[in-house]
């Protein structure tokens, strides 16, 4: 009944839930037909949706060869990113791999069979992985190769190195999600889906990455305090605490509440650059693609603004909302009244003793700035109260029923899980 309640108290959520399972979510990530790949792309495939969940789904969607080059890059990097996990790999052995990865897309026999990481299929079948990148256009191949070169270098230079400034925070989170970025645009590009201009203004597509990166950075707090990883930058955290440890300690909870609302403030800088480079896409795949992501980073600062629970346990978005916002952010209005809703809702819960409340205000006024010509709220969903009605009537007729719900979708709208 607890899942009921809820359910009752946001009815717009209970009909994109109704309308997702009945069929919508076929339009936001239809997936791809297995018999109609050949062996090699079948087993990358099938690496895909067992290492990401929500990258899975949407990378099915994409258009035409531009999906195949975006699961490979994938899954490439995914590959690079588990030998940078291992804690069991010396770094003697792991910052030469590091640097050399991106050779390894050339040598048709190149595997890892040492690996402890979850992932670690994707090392130890990388021949198939390699094989298939060597299929692809020449012009995806050099995208994949280049960036797999700078990140491997960049993680090499921060096993070793803590994120001390702010200038450090934006470079570390450039070589792991900011080249992602870049990447994914030059692919966009490439594919022609895109305009040139898409792959070349690498400042828009870094800052893409870097809003989901600080994002799920400054969510994790707790998690990856529990794993003995700190992604905080130390020149902010040192003004609250002596040791970003010490801010889940109870008695320092309105000191962590400060620091986290100064690192979404920080966050919220890259949203003008967002939504300017989503204004610019013109395939429906590729916006897609690029913009759930984005909102479903937007609404998860809006949660973990100013709330406690940061450092007490996990703050998600309900799945409904989830599914909300993949079924709403079709088209650059809809994102953009999206981003004014949780900014407003943001900008509701600044405490007027928060030292960072200036700054956030500031920079909510420049969202507001970008989202507000042409009546971008008039896009979103509206209910009338009867409709409403309706749909709670419904949802106590059919909760149990919507429980249910597919692992598959459920797995996938857990709000920026990867």
């Amino acid at each position: 009944m607890e899942l009921l309640r809820k359910w009752l108290g946001h009815p717009e959520d209970i009909y994109n839930l109704l309308r997702f399972k009945m069929g919508g979510y076929r339009a936001v990530m239809p997936r791809v037909d297995p018999d109609s790949l050949g062996r090699g792309l079948r087993t990358c495939y099938r690496y895909l949706n067992q290492t990401s969940r929500s990258f899975a789904a949407v990378i099915q969607a994409l258009d035409g060869e531009l999906r195949h080059a975006v699961c490979i890059f994938y899954l490439v990097l995914r590959a690079l990113d588990t030998i940078e996990d291992d804690m069991t790999i010396s770094l003697d052995v792991k910052v030469p791999m590091l640097h050399e990865f991106h050779s390894y897309l050339y040598q048709p026999e190149w595997k890892y069979m040492e690996s402890k990481e979850k992932d670690r299929q994707v090392l130890e079948d990388f021949p198939t992985i390699s094989m298939e990148f060597r299929n692809l256009s020449k012009v995806y191949q050099d995208v994949i190769s280049d960036v797999c070169h700078k990140m491997g270098v960049g993680m090499a230079e921060f096993l070793e190195k803590k994120v001390d400034s702010q200038d450090e925070w934006d470079e570390y989170c450039h070589y792991v999600a900011g080249l992602v970025g870049i990447g994914l645009s030059r692919l966009f590009s490439a594919s022609e889906l895109e305009d040139p201009i898409v792959g070349q203004d690498t400042e828009l597509a870094n800052s893409m990455g870097l809003f989901l990166q600080k994002t799920n950075i400054i969510r994790d707090y707790l998690e990856d305090q529990m794993d003995g990883r700190e992604f905080w930058p130390r020149e902010v955290w040192s003004r609250y605490a002596k040791k970003l440890s010490d801010l889940a300690k109870p008695e320092n909870i309105d000191m962590a509440v400060q620091c986290l609302n100064e690192l979404i403030t920080n966050a919220l800088h890259h949203v003008p650059d967002v939504l300017t480079y989503l204004s610019r896409l013109k395939n429906q795949s590729v916006f897609n693609f690029c913009a759930i992501p984005q909102v479903m980073a937007i609404a998860t600062l809006a949660a973990c603004y100013n709330n406690k629970q940061v450092f007490r346990g996990v703050v998600k978005i309900r799945k409904g909302q989830a599914v909300t916002l993949m079924m709403d952010a079709k088209n650059i209005q809809a994102v953009k009244a999206i981003m004014y809703q949780y900014v407003e809702e943001i900008y509701q819960k600044i405490p007027s003793t928060d030292p960072s409340s200036n700054k956030t205000q500031q920079v909510i006024a420049s969202i507001r700035a970008m989202s507000l010509p042409g009546g971008p709220m008039a896009s979103r969903h509206h209910y009338s109260p009867i409709y409403l009605s309706c749909a709670m009537l419904l949802a106590a007729l059919s909760w149990q029923y919507l429980s249910t719900l597919t692992k598959a979708t459920e797995e996938y709208v857990q709000a920026g899980e990867n």
